[in-house]
């Protein structure tokens, strides 16, 4: 028995040895149960579903959804040659449609083209034929797909790895939609993942919200969907008073009086000749007086709502045509020269243009 004891002895001291190698860095850590992302739980697919790739937003030119074209390309509106080389040259696309009302809009593009599809994969094609083929198997127009556009990542944002032995392996720092997209993709590789907060999303009204945990994170996200009109249609001129308000509207045309109106069409009929030479005007106490050959007549007008939501009702004696409870659909100026169109339905129009508005 006496041999032995020091043979014991010798093995005790070779584990303690052993054990206290183990450096700070490799201690085990364990990543909180309730903060970790697993796949397909409902935070990942929350978290999927904000990080697609939006195709809506050239739906001008593909009509489809689920896709987009790469920048830059160019097209040919209206026998017009465009490079597109961001999302804010689609506006002219948009501004050369709005010119004339009665007139077929056309719409060629140069290929080749490269389409990023919704996972954020690529493919070059060389034709409409293949456009219109990818197109057909996009949602259907205005079908509530899976992304979720009403509220977005501020990157850049870091995770943390975990191994079995939940020791920290890896810090991944995920820096756009592709990045969050494919980690969230990538969840099944990993034995922990946790998200390194706080992080902070973007709303649709561009106001900002601190988020500390996975469960504040998938209920702001609950919370922001169907927020905002995600325009997943391929009518391109239902946003364009997007941001508009009340008082906009309101400090807009109480900004200059002599406003004439440019365009008015009820019922499939164009109406504005008949109103040459009137000139109304509106003020802040919500009169609005009509002047034309020496003759004058008063009435009201009011503005309520925001967004693409706000409603414009005037009512003038006489000016039946005039008349209604429209809705603001477009907002614009240029130097001296304001424009604002109201709409109801998809038909009835009335535009008041001030070409000297100082």
């Amino acid at each position: 028995m006496k041999t032995l004891k020091p043979i014991l002895l010798l093995f005790i001291a070779v584990l303690l040895t052993m054990t206290s190698c183990r450096t700070e860095d490799d201690v085990s850590i364990d990543p909180p149960v309730e903060e970790t992302i697993e796949a397909n739980s409902t935070v990942a697919i929350l978290m999927r579903s904000v990080a697609i790739n939006d195709g809506s937003s050239d739906n001008i030119i593909d009509n489809a959804s689920c896709l987009s074209i790469q920048f830059p390309f160019t097209v040919t509106v209206n026998g017009i040659t465009l490079q597109i080389d961001e999302e804010d040259d689609l506006d002219d696309i948009e501004d050369i449609f709005d010119e004339f009302d009665d007139d077929e809009d056309d719409i060629i593009i140069s290929y080749p083209i490269t389409i990023e599809f919704s996972d954020f994969t690529t493919l070059e094609i060389n034709s409409e034929d293949e456009l219109e083929d990818f197109a057909e198997d996009c949602f259907e127009d205005n079908f509530d797909d899976d992304d979720i556009e009403c509220i977005d990542f501020q990157y850049p944002i870091t995770a943390s790895v975990f191994d079995e032995s939940n020791d920290l392996i890896d810090t991944i720092t995920i820096n756009d939609d592709n990045d969050m997209y494919d980690f969230i993709d990538d969840l099944d590789d990993y034995e922990a993942v946790t998200i390194n907060f706080p992080i902070t999303v973007i709303l649709a009204d561009g106001t900002t919200q601190v988020i500390n945990s996975i469960q504040e994170l998938a209920v702001a996200i609950e919370d922001a969907d169907d927020t905002c009109d995600e325009d997943d249609d391929n009518d391109f001129d239902d946003d364009d008073c997007d941001n508009c308000t009340e008082s906009q509207v309101a400090d807009f045309l109480t900004g200059c009086s002599d406003w004439y109106i440019d365009e008015l069409e009820r019922n499939d009929q164009d109406l504005e000749d008949n109103y040459t030479g009137y000139l109304f005007s509106f003020s802040a106490d919500n009169s609005v007086s009509v002047a034309w050959d020496n003759q004058t007549e008063n009435g009201t007008w009011s503005a309520s709502g925001s967004g693409n939501d706000i409603t414009f009702v005037i009512d003038i004696p006489g000016f039946e045509d005039v008349n209604d409870t429209w809705f603001v659909h477009e907002i614009e100026e240029e130097g001296n020269e304001k424009e604002i169109t109201l709409r109801i339905g998809d038909d009835d129009e009335l535009e008041f243009k001030n070409d000297n508005c100082n």
